[in-house]
């Protein structure tokens, strides 16, 4: 993927993360969702096509996205799926790529937000540990002749009951709809996103007022810092913090706000 596809991409991917920090978010949903979109550009070339059409506006083609997809997906799956048209692409297959890696990655948050994310990866290894180790199976699980339904069956035999849901899910989803990728190199390609997820920290900044870009930029910087990886923030506005900040990150919280300084006064004389 090269260009405005994997620019459009990174911002689909960083808009993914924005609103899955939201803990009401259902990302297995999403990320079912997101897959049954990919089966629905795969299918109808016709509608990607339109949907990546750089003569059309972004915006009128967010709108015809919005329009099929209402009442089919849950909203958040819909705002995310007129984001990607909005954008620009390469070509017309990167908008559907795109939109199944988002699908494999969301599954990967919901993963990590479960607390079984190691246990996610540790099973797609021991999968494909597995299938190299046996011709037969790995014939069985990429013959085309052996069809959907024979493969589902025989994943849910090996797998079922033995792994997480996502991982079976994943695993489905890859030997049942490869869309040319061999099963190798569809499992590397989870564990990469696996991995941009274990890198990713995110802080909770609150604040009586918003903070300019380069304020962000500086914050987020010492931040990656201090934590030795990538931090994105998600600001929260709060005018009783009255100055300063108040930053969380896991159970971990640095508050430099005059409220809390106050507070601590007030016990202080108290005491």
């Amino acid at each position: 993927m090269i260009g405005a596809s994997r620019e459009a991409l990174a911002a689909g991917r960083e808009n993914l993360d924005s609103l899955t920090d939201n803990t009401s978010v259902d990302s297995a949903k999403l990320a079912q969702e997101l897959a049954a979109v990919t089966d629905l550009l795969d299918r109808e070339v016709s509608l990607r096509r339109v949907l990546t059409d750089p003569s059309r506006s972004g915006q009128d083609k967010a709108q015809l996205a919005a329009s099929l997809l209402a009442g089919q997906v849950s909203g958040e799956t819909v705002d995310l799926v007129s984001g990607l048209v909005r954008a620009r692409w390469s070509g017309a297959r990167d908008l559907v790529d795109s939109v199944e890696q988002l699908a494999a990655y969301a599954e990967v948050i919901a993963a990590d937000k479960a607390g079984v994310l190691d246990d996610v990866e540790d099973e797609l290894f021991r999968f494909g540990r597995i299938v190299s180790g046996s011709h037969d199976l790995r014939a069985a699980l990429t013959e085309p002749k052996a069809g959907t339904a024979g493969k589902t069956a025989l994943i849910a035999k090996l797998l079922g009951g033995r792994v997480n849901a996502g991982t079976a899910r994943l695993v489905t989803s890859l030997v049942t709809k490869p869309r040319g990728r061999s099963l190798e190199q569809g499992l590397e390609s989870y564990s990469k996103l696996a991995a941009a997820r274990r890198d990713r920290v995110v802080a909770l900044v609150t604040t009586a007022v918003p903070l300019s870009d380069s304020q962000k930029e500086r914050l987020s910087g010492a931040l990656g810092r201090l934590y030795g990886r990538h931090v994105h923030l998600n600001i929260d506005i709060d005018p009783a913090v009255v100055g300063g900040l108040r930053v969380q990150i896991g159970d971990e919280i640095i508050d430099g706000t005059v409220s809390s300084r106050l507070e601590g006064a007030r016990q202080a004389l108290e005491g």
